[in-house]
């Protein structure tokens, strides 16, 4: 036991006025630090944060308390109001690499080119094992720099790039061969709008076998988000999400509001182990519809909702809200999206798979039958069973091959997409 008095708090929650949650923590923490040396040695964000970790534990995965710092630096990755132009992408060996460079932009202006690999930032060494954590050293608020020091070739270089109010370019577009692929490493605010742009640059004409839509390694963002870009590849009216939760403002129903974009071309979702939230999201609502068919792994399995609670001091709680239902019921945490074509199972399996997409014989058919009929809480066997039917692994190349491989055999596509 602590030993401090709780009077203080208990005459303010005993008051007329009334008082929020974070007011009477805020109290609490007061008069604890006034009784308690070690509390005050130990500081105010040490404290909070032990609070909502032992708090946490008894909860979900995703529930937590961020610091002020952590907090402020949050929203503007959510808001997307800081960039420097360019986009990151996994080389060879663990490398980052620049895989855009955005018109006009500081990182344009900085003279920096396709394939430059990014050593670190501010010091701050970046892996191309984990692209998201990368783009976010690279983040911070508008009309501040970073120093970027890079690799071309046998030259190193260090350039300076200070950040600009534009959203931050989160989608690689380009056409091959009558394909247009779409790689989404990241959601922020620009990305429905740059998935947008992609889809009218480049129409039927100039992409008729198809499109890629390349969510692997993507760990999500705002569910809007994932609504946007979902909506840009959907009939108007499909539902593409639903949530349900305790409080009735949790339960709601998203639908596709605009014209398909994509303009019935046939549509292949790329996805992995580290497939994420919103990313599952449009995974799940193109492959439930039958709008295209995804390929790769079993995706993450992170379904829920988090509300967003200020705290005095500048600190957030981010606690768990309801869950994600997928547009035939099914709950996306912890079973995550599986795809129709298995590619982490190894070349013979994903050639089997092949070779009986759109038939009874195809290896995901029964997977997918009884994932799309199950029903929140899934019990974890049956979760665990369902997954190894395609375990998650990272993306590979062989995902691209089996995309293109889809796209050119259009009755075969046809035959799983709607199944």
């Amino acid at each position: 036991m602590l030993g401090f008095s709780e009077s203080l708090v208990a005459d303010r929650l005993a008051g007329t006025t009334p008082v929020s949650v974070a007011d009477a923590v805020a109290a609490l923490l007061a008069e604890a630090e006034r009784q308690s040396p070690a509390l005050r040695r130990a500081g105010r964000q040490a404290v909070l944060q032990a609070i909502f970790e032992e708090i946490f534990n008894h909860l979900d995965p995703y529930s937590r308390y961020t610091t002020p710092e952590e907090t402020r630096l949050g929203r503007e990755r959510r808001l997307g109001i800081a960039d420097l132009g360019l986009l990151l992408a996994a080389g060879p060996r663990g490398a980052v690499t620049i895989a855009q460079v955005v018109p006009e932009s500081a990182a344009a202006r900085a003279g920096l080119r396709l394939g430059d690999r990014v050593i670190d930032a501010d010091g701050i060494a970046l892996s191309g094992r984990d692209i998201p954590e990368a783009m976010a050293v690279l983040e911070g608020p508008a009309g501040s720099s970073v120093v970027l020091t890079l690799q071309r070739g046998r030259q190193r270089l260090s350039v300076v790039l200070t950040r600009s109010p534009s959203p931050a370019a989160s989608v690689v577009a380009e056409v091959r061969d009558g394909v247009l692929w779409l790689r989404v490493p990241f959601f922020a605010a620009g990305t429905p709008s740059q998935i947008d742009l992609a889809l009218a640059r480049w129409p039927v004409a100039a992409a008729p076998l198809g499109i890629v839509l390349d969510l692997r390694g993507n760990r999500g963002g705002l569910l809007q988000q994932a609504v946007q870009v979902a909506d840009a590849l959907l009939p108007p009216g499909s539902l593409i999400a639903t949530t349900e939760g305790r409080h009735p403002d949790s339960r709601r129903r998203f639908r596709a509001s605009g014209p398909d974009g994509a303009a019935g071309r046939r549509v292949v979702v790329l996805v992995d182990g580290r497939t994420a939230s919103a990313a599952e999201v449009v995974a799940a609502a193109v492959g439930d519809l039958g709008r295209g068919l995804v390929i790769g792994s079993a995706t993450l399995g992170k379904g829920l909702i988090q509300i967003l609670v200020p705290l005095p001091g500048g600190g957030e709680l981010a606690l768990s809200w309801s869950r994600i239902l997928a547009p035939r019921g099914w709950p996306v945490q912890m079973l995550g999206v599986l795809p129709g074509l298995c590619t982490s199972l190894g070349a013979e399996e994903t050639a089997r798979g092949l070779a009986n997409l759109g038939t009874a014989d195809s290896p995901m058919a029964v997977p997918l039958a009884r994932a799309r009929a199950a029903r929140a809480p899934v019990p974890a066997s049956e979760v665990a069973a369902l997954r190894n039917a395609c375990p998650p692994a990272e993306g590979r190349e062989a995902d691209l091959a089996a995309a293109r491989a889809v796209l050119e055999r259009p009755e075969v596509y046809e035959a799983a997409a709607g199944g």
